[in-house]
């Protein structure tokens, strides 16, 4: 088997739901599988995938057991030459899988392979990419100089060599993961990424930025945005600087002092609601019973080289490819207000992500 593409899911029904009707379209000329981990969600995640995606090897686990050792577990299963650890609230193009296999299969001393992420509103993630956070670069990114932290020397719609890649969407050769241990389990949540980035490099692979794939990251959907955030975070990057730096008092004090700013930045950060002028259906053929759950009407177009200020758009996937809705949403800059929606393919709901900071939104109809 070619590729194993490793879902960890908590408590995200909806975002996995569209991201697996994402990854089905993705893998349809590839010999792949998918494997989905969840790590006892309170939602219905689990009945979901059973009645919706029966060809998915489904693992529930009995607690949560954070993202390093919830991979691990879907791992330990993996019949695939390559592993794609793949975040739950994200959406893959139809050729995205194609593209980064055929890239990585022409490097030498291949390790990671990362791919252009965009959020919600169509932004780039310059996380997408990045160096390795030693103690100095990290205490500026903190101090909000981020020009060290992110690797610029690689344009993000390119390809090249960087040393640190996300863990919303990692492309590894199976053997080459468990050379290095796989994700290091001491790691809850966060720092997992740069962590086995950093390992790979020092086994002496290469890892790689693959700019020519974009996908959705509904960024930290995921994940539990609350007041603890920031500590976990930075808790995580201590771990990381006691493995792979030298101790010193200067190294602590920075430390300390990250995760003491961060965490009162992001507690008195707050995020505006959009004020939406209309919503515009982008299909070819109208839709009632949705219409009929929005607060203001919805007008049909074929596509949104027209629409108004303040729009939502909302896709629909069942006549739309992925890959068309990915490229509609990307953008450089927002100063338009349009927001954005999915309708999944057999889906009755639409979903999205304006932003990183706050929740998603789902609404249903019958």
């Amino acid at each position: 088997m070619k590729l194993s593409i490793i879902i960890l899911n908590y408590n995200v029904r909806y975002f996995l739901e569209l991201c697996l009707k994402s990854v089905e379209a993705a893998i349809a000329n590839i010999d792949a599988e998918i494997i989905v981990i969840d790590n006892n969600s309170e939602d219905d995640s689990c009945n979901m995938v059973r009645a919706c995606f029966p060809e998915v090897n489904l693992i529930e686990n009995k607690e949560n057991l954070g993202f390093s050792k919830g991979n691990n577990v879907g791992v330990l299963q993996a019949k695939g030459e390559y592993l794609c650890i793949l975040n739950p609230d994200t959406v893959v193009a139809e050729d995205t899988f194609v593209k980064v296999l055929e890239f990585s299969e022409n490097q030498d001393n291949l390790g990671i392979v990362g791919c252009k992420l965009i959020n919600g509103g169509g932004l780039f993630l310059p996380e997408s990419k990045r160096n390795i956070p030693t103690v100095n670069v990290a205490f500026k990114k903190i101090l909000g100089f981020s020009k060290d932290y992110y690797a610029n020397h690689v344009d993000k719609n390119e390809n090249g060599e960087v040393d640190i890649l996300v863990g919303a969407f990692m492309l590894i050769k199976k053997n080459v993961y468990n050379e290095v241990g796989g994700f290091d389990e001491d790691y809850f949540m966060y720092g997992e990424d740069i962590d086995l980035s950093y390992k790979v490099l020092k086994k002496g692979y290469k890892n790689y930025y693959f700019g020519k794939a974009i996908i959705i990251h509904f960024k930290g959907e995921s994940t539990l945005k609350d007041r603890y955030y920031a500590r976990r975070f930075f808790g995580a990057m201590k771990i990381f600087y006691k493995k792979h730096f030298k101790k010193n008092r200067l190294f602590d004090m920075f430390v300390w002092l990250g995760i003491e700013l961060a965490h009162t930045f992001r507690r008195i950060r707050k995020v505006k609601p959009e004020n939406i002028s209309e919503y515009v259906f982008v299909s070819n053929k109208e839709n009632k019973k949705l219409a009929s759950v929005l607060s203001k009407n919805m007008v049909l177009k074929s596509d949104i080289k027209s629409v108004n200020k303040n729009s939502e758009i909302i896709f629909d996937a069942n006549v739309l490819t992925y890959k068309h809705i990915i490229h509609a949403i990307s953008r450089d800059n927002v100063g338009d207000g349009l927001t954005y929606k999915i309708l999944p393919n057999g889906s009755n709901f639409i979903i999205g992500s304006n932003n990183g900071f706050g929740k998603g939104e789902v609404k249903e109809f019958l």
